[in-house]
């Protein structure tokens, strides 16, 4: 038997200061007052250390173990796994089959390591409860993190408040890489902090935006964030940290599968206002990302590409549905940012005659392409007096767009590729 009581089966150990006493929370949770809220029990040595070990225990988004956690606490779910009295086994959900591999993870728990091996590289572990605890990410319901393992000095908290996601395919067209680095710059100049997952392609291009405009950007990992992956990605996911934040839901050292990459990518839906997902193929992570977002009430961005472009066909299905169509960081910003966050009014440019008022513009349109015409000709065709034709020609003379030609009138010749414009009149 432990000296807190946790009694560790054969060829299982208790974690490590699981029973130190200090700060013991009360197991149950409380009601929040939104609806799609969570509870946020206080936290103390002891259920820390007790959510470190889960996080090499449970898998990312595991929704039983989330529900348990949310029964009964998590030193006491961590009891149950490594003691044999029988109690794990009356958790609603639990087999023999699960039982049995969380038992065979909890054998070479050692959580107190763990937190001394992210803090090696200037990391640290955060859990519900905690001041730095994005709340949004409680929108997850049972499938929230256990914890997140965060590398980096900034305040998780405080830069998830204003955050964007830009994600999209790995093998992107040179297109695709183009606006991805545009949409981290831009946002990165507007305040906002860029969020992706530190993949090829899109994810690496957004990244790389924030860091150039000096910005703020984080890397939601797949694995241990000490561990960098892609490889080819080490001196990328290095400058995040430095400039940054780099986190993930696995402990020091865990590795990346297939299945916790498709996990990742509701953390980052969850943790942002928005998800921006430029260049994606029917089947890809990114619109898991998007789609989860959607279901979480988050906005959903997609950027068009070529209708002719395979790694665009998901996100034109996207724009099809719920998905909104952006350009720029300034169309995101004035989507997800506050109210007065207007993006610039598009339109083409300005011609000299768009500020023609209506009579003028009538008569400069009764003018034919070629020849010249009479004043009063021109008056028959604008609808208007002789007199009247024959003050607007004259204004429209003095402004360049029409000559005297004889008797009549008629438009000013077009400037020539060569020269300047050709002004003629008596």
């Amino acid at each position: 038997m432990t000296p807190g009581g946790l009694d560790a089966g054969p060829g299982i150990r208790a974690p490590e200061g699981l029973d130190e006493g200090r700060g013991i929370s009360t197991p149950g949770v409380r009601e929040r007052s939104r609806e799609a809220g969570w509870a946020r029990p206080a936290v103390g040595g002891r259920e820390r250390l007790a959510r470190a070990a889960l996080t090499r225990v449970l898998e990312p988004g595991d929704e039983r173990g989330g529900r348990w956690l949310r029964e009964v606490g998590a030193a006491e779910l961590m009891r149950r796994i490594v003691d044999r009295d029988g109690t794990a086994e009356q958790l609603r959900g639990m087999t023999p089959k699960r039982l049995a591999g969380y038992r065979l993870r909890a054998e070479a728990l050692d959580p107190e390591r763990d937190l001394a091996s992210v803090a090696a590289v200037g990391g640290r572990f955060v859990c519900p409860g905690d001041r730095e605890w994005p709340s949004q990410l409680d929108d997850l319901g049972d499938s929230r993190p256990t914890g997140l393992w965060v590398r980096g000095r900034p305040d998780l908290r405080l830069w998830a408040l204003r955050s964007v996601a830009v994600v999209g395919a790995r093998a992107c067209t040179p297109y695709g890489a183009h606006m991805a680095a545009s949409l981290g710059a831009g946002l990165a100049e507007l305040g906002w902090v860029v969020v992706s997952g530190a993949a090829f392609g899109v994810d690496g291009a957004a990244h790389r935006g924030a860091l150039s405009a000096g910005g703020a950007t984080m890397a939601v990992l797949a694995c241990g964030v000490d561990v960098a992956y892609p490889r080819g990605h080490a001196e990328l996911i290095g400058r995040v940290a430095e400039q940054g934040l780099v986190i993930g839901e696995l402990p020091p050292a865990d590795h990346p599968t297939r299945s916790r990459f498709i996990l990742r990518n509701r953390v980052i839906a969850a943790l942002t206002r928005g998800t921006v997902v430029v260049e994606a193929e029917y089947r890809s992570g990114s619109l898991v990302t998007a789609r989860s977002a959607q279901r979480l009430g988050r906005f959903t961005m997609g950027v068009p590409g070529p209708a002719t472009s395979g790694l665009s066909a998901g996100v034109h299905e996207l724009l099809r549905g719920e998905g909104v169509l952006v350009t720029d960081a300034a169309e995101v910003a004035e989507l997800v940012g506050e109210i007065g966050d207007l993006a610039p009014a598009r339109r083409g440019p300005v011609l000299p005659r768009d500020l023609l008022d209506a009579a003028s513009a009538r008569v400069l349109d009764a003018l034919p392409c070629h020849g010249s015409v009479s004043g009063r000709d021109i008056a028959r065709t604008a609808g208007t007096s002789a007199d009247e034709a024959l003050g607007r020609l004259y204004e429209l003379h003095s402004l360049g767009f029409v000559e005297r030609a004889g008797e009549g009138w008629q438009l000013t010749p077009r400037p020539t590729r060569m020269g300047g414009p050709r002004r003629g009149g008596p």
